[in-house]
Order: C-alpha cells, then structure tokens, then sequence
C-alpha cells in the first residue's frame, strides 16, 4: 500500500509469475520519479488487470491499471491512489490494513507485522545496494580519469 503514490506499479517478474504474456503489455512513454532512490524510471508499458480483495461470500472486483516496472523488486506490486480511489478504499498504516465496502459488508485485507518488516528490511538492503553502486560507478570513473596512462610511463624509461 503507498496512499502517496499516483501510480499502481506491478513487476514485470510477477507477470512471468502469473503467466501473463509479455505482449499484453500497451507501451507508454512516460517516465515516473520516486521509485528508485534519486532515478527516473521508465516502464515498460501499462497493462489492466482484475483484481479481486476476499472470497466468495464478500468480495470485490475492479480492474486496475498497473505501469509494468523491470527492475529488481521488493513486493510483487505496488498499489496506490487508484486503486484506493476505485475501490473506495481507506488505508490503515498503523494497523497495516485496508479497508473496502463489499457485497456483504466491509472487507478488510492485512498482513502481519512480521511480513511488514521483513519487506521493510529488504527494501531498504536494496536501497541502499543502489546507491552503493552508483557511488562504486562514479569513483572507478574518478580512478581511472586519474590514473596514469602506463604507456606513457614505458616510453618514459626507455
């Protein structure tokens, strides 16, 4: 759940998972910020799927929009505004449930504390993997801008 985010972000592994095809995605070109630390990222399309919250004595059916990300994941899908605006939906962070009107009363849908954290965990591992990265690119570019040419040094002692 990410009540911050405009967008409904689905993986594009969690497709393969699923068995959706590649080719049911519609291209889109606009890139989005705030997913990746201090990145822009490009999906890859955008697909509509039906997503369906409980069973089948109370549950609810909408279909949703999802811009299709490829990079390495975290959750398996990112809901945000949409979804909650569709499914009239009220998030509650503190509790880590959402809530929802069904056919049969309100549904609600958690998960646990333990889950919440090891999610947390493993995306910020993943964060900060990124930014270490970025800053190892930069300094290997600074090493090697530095370094002396060796050819030029065996010239030198000749």
């Amino acid at each position: 759940m990410d009540g911050g985010s405009g967008l409904n972000i689905m993986y594009v592994e969690t497709l393969d998972t699923m068995g959706i095809d590649r080719a049911c995605i519609r291209p889109t070109g606009a890139p989005f910020h705030g997913i990746m630390p201090r990145k822009q990222a490009m999906p890859l399309g955008q697909i509509d799927l039906p997503i369906t919250f409980r069973g089948p004595s109370n549950y609810r059916t909408e279909t949703l929009t999802f811009e299709v990300v490829g990079f390495n994941r975290i959750y398996h899908a990112i809901l945000g505004r949409p979804c909650y605006a569709k499914f009239m939906a009220v998030p509650n962070y503190t509790y880590l449930k959402l809530k929802m009107p069904g056919l049969g009363g309100v549904i609600t849908v958690g998960t646990s504390f333990q889950c919440a954290y090891k999610c947390k965990v493993e995306c910020c591992d993943h964060a900060t993997m990124i930014v270490a990265f970025g800053e190892l690119t930069a300094l290997r570019k600074e090493v090697t801008e530095e370094a002396p040419n060796p050819k030029r040094a065996l010239r030198r002692s000749s």
